[in-house]
């Protein structure tokens, strides 16, 4: 049970995190329009006729990139601000992932990456939003996909764990050394160039919604393993 001082700082941490949502969207608007207003320069100058032109044209090209940049930020974190699951439902945890599998399978063909799973035949429905889940899983699966750009082995497996319904995701990339395994459920952080470091943030934010956990288990030159974990439905 809850302290009153718990209590406290949960109401804070809500409100920081409604504030912090809202300003974010606010931010969106006059974003949006200055993106319109660059993207009607850049057609001005699509043909520059003269040396001023061109650096015209290349300063455009670079608010461009860093409005589309802030663009994608602000997605990231509305994302993160919004990952509360709404339709909880019993499901089948097998039959969720191969719906996701299936859709995620040509960008692992593309990448050589072979997918591979291994489904306990014998499992409990567990109790899931499959939207949001399915972002989380997509998540984990695009950043195993992003440690293998030559290609590799993607193992996908269900089982039971006691009350739990598990899934591990295992591939075969350069995995992570102690440093930054410690800090990869960080907000902002990020070891990608360009990255938004709010992926797996958010995706433990909706497992752990679901009364769920995440742990993940790396070592350099031997691959990454993410587990997930679900209360089976029928547990209560």
């Amino acid at each position: 049970m809850s302290t009153p001082e718990e209590k406290r700082l949960q109401a804070q941490y809500t409100q920081i995190a409604t504030l912090a949502g809202q300003l974010a969207h606010e931010i969106k608007n006059p974003l949006s329009t200055i993106s319109m207003n660059v993207e009607l320069l850049a057609e001005d100058f699509a043909q520059p006729q003269n040396q001023r032109e061109r650096r015209a044209l290349e300063r455009i090209r670079r608010v461009q990139k860093e409005c589309g940049r802030l663009q994608s930020l602000l997605d990231d974190f509305l994302g993160f601000a919004r990952a509360q699951p709404q339709n909880v439902e019993a499901y089948p945890l097998d039959r969720f992932l191969e719906e996701v599998l299936e859709f995620f399978a040509p960008q692992a063909q593309r990448h050589g990456v072979e997918v591979v799973q291994l489904f306990d035949s014998d499992l409990p429905p567990v109790r899931i939003d499959r939207q949001y889940l399915r972002a989380a899983i997509l998540n984990l699966l695009l950043n195993s996909l992003q440690a293998m750009p030559q290609g590799g082995r993607l193992e996908v497996r269900t089982r039971r764990d006691g009350r739990w319904v598990a899934v591990d995701l295992i591939d075969t990339g350069p995995g992570m050394d102690e440093k930054t395994l410690a800090r990869i459920f960080e907000p902002f952080f990020s070891t990608k160039p360009g990255g938004s470091g709010l992926g797996l943030p958010t995706a433990r934010k909706i497992v752990e919604a679901l009364g769920g956990t995440i742990q993940v288990q790396s070592e350099p030159g031997r691959g990454t393993q993410f587990t997930l974990r679900f209360p089976a439905a029928s547990a209560g």
